[in-house]
């Protein structure tokens, strides 16, 4: 994980455990702290400038992603928190477990209860509280229904997959130059196990 883009802020550092992965090209500044085995993706902003950020064990942050907060907050991903494509976490506190959908906006003062799941594109207003186990769609966001047991389960193994790849990264990722022609016979990333919630749907029926 050679040359991190972590910076320094009025004396404060960030601070990354040994055992996550931090993309280079993901940019954290100040008051930043990221936990065991965690996962932040290419082109992350982490940006600890005013307020403490904050990634429990397991969280994952995926790229283009945004975490900043006010001045004498803390904005949390807690324990196993699964963060999408494009989402921005503003002074909030997303709970264990939960799944943050791509490119939704959690606002200041909101609470993300655990194991809950915050559909795409969601926009979650100030000072909302979030209960466990449901899902939250819509702008603005409500609650649509309790979560089945099989969504729950569905997320963890979605989680467990970037929990991987924190993994992976730090084993296999290294800095290259392309090829100018594709190889007979290319090689793919075979993750069998992996499926989408949609055909996990579509096997049920």
């Amino acid at each position: 994980m050679g040359n991190l883009k972590v910076y320094a802020i009025d004396g404060i550092v960030p601070v990354v455990h040994p055992s996550a992965y931090v993309h280079p090209s993901a940019v954290l500044i100040g008051d930043v702290i990221v936990g065991e085995g965690c996962y932040v993706g290419p082109c992350a902003s982490l940006r600890g400038d005013f307020g403490r950020l904050i990634l429990e064990r397991g969280a994952n942050v995926q790229d283009t992603c945004v975490m900043h907060g006010f001045p004498g907050t803390d904005t949390v991903v807690e324990e196993d928190g699964h963060v999408g494509h494009g989402a921005v976490l503003h002074g909030c506190r997303v709970g264990r477990n939960a799944l943050i959908g791509m490119n939704a906006v959690i606002m200041d003062n909101v609470v993300i209860g655990e194991e809950s799941i915050v559909a795409a594109s969601a926009f979650v207003r100030a000072g909302v509280e979030i209960p466990p186990r449901v899902l939250v769609a819509g702008m603005p966001a409500k609650v649509v229904r309790e979560l089945t047991a099989d969504e729950v389960r569905w997320k963890g193994e979605g989680t467990a997959t970037y929990q991987d790849l924190t993994r992976r990264c730090r084993a296999t990722m290294v800095e290259t130059t392309p090829l100018s022609a594709v190889e007979p016979d290319r090689k793919r990333i075979h993750m069998p196990d992996v499926v989408p919630l949609v055909a996990l749907k579509k096997k049920e029926d």
